[in-house]
């Protein structure tokens, strides 16, 4: 419960920002501001993890009518490098092609939604990411077991110790050992590092 209130919270003070940000981003593209991935959750339980939109293509077409929320079934994820083994993201993104989107995804300004998720149950404040399908099937495989026994969170220590520099054979490795060696002193840590990380966007692109 405690952490529903520090959420909703930080909800009420980002909603200003929210709502200029995704007026912003309809009028750029002509597309729903807010985009909906399929992830999967708690044991298995598929969730929709909310996210402002940071991909379209040049200035974007008109619309017939608002719509507010677009679901993808394919998730897509992160821009991943021909690594064969060891991916990590990509520094630069071809298909993020605004400034805005830019700096949203930098200062993790596009997952300011999710607090609604955790506000809601669907997610914690920190906790492994929920990942994809193909996320799983393609690097997790049997080590997804113990991360999807776990409510997903908004931020984890793989975020605070490397964020998008990571492979993900680290960010797994890191979710594993946040998820054996979990404890409130552990919580409030990775909780005090991710303000810092999100202001100064280090780690991020």
């Amino acid at each position: 419960m405690g952490e529903r209130i520090i959420a909703g919270i930080l909800l009420a003070i980002a909603s200003p920002l929210l709502l200029v940000v995704s007026s912003v981003i309809w009028v750029l593209s002509r597309r729903s501001p807010f985009v909906a991935h399929r992830r999967v959750g708690h044991r298995g339980r598929p969730i929709w993890v909310i996210k402002l939109r940071t991909m379209w293509e040049g200035k974007g077409t008109s619309v017939r009518r608002f719509q507010l929320l677009e679901r993808l079934e394919d998730a897509g994820g992160d821009a991943i490098s021909q690594l064969p083994l060891n991916p990590r993201k990509l520094p630069t993104d071809p298909r993020v092609t605004s400034r805005l989107a830019r700096i949203c995804r930098k200062y993790s300004i596009d997952e300011l939604p999710q607090l609604w998720q955790v506000v809601s149950g669907d997610l914690a404040l920190i906790g492994p990411r929920p990942l994809t399908a193909e996320e799983i099937e393609t690097y997790y495989r049997e080590t997804a077991a113990p991360l999807l026994s776990v409510k997903p969170g908004l931020s984890g220590l793989w975020q605070v110790k490397g964020r998008s520099r990571l492979t993900y054979r680290q960010r797994c490795r890191l979710d594993l050992f946040m998820i054996r060696k979990w404890s409130l002193g552990l919580y409030a840590r990775i909780l005090a590092a991710t303000i810092p990380g999100v202001l100064t966007g280090r780690n991020a692109w």
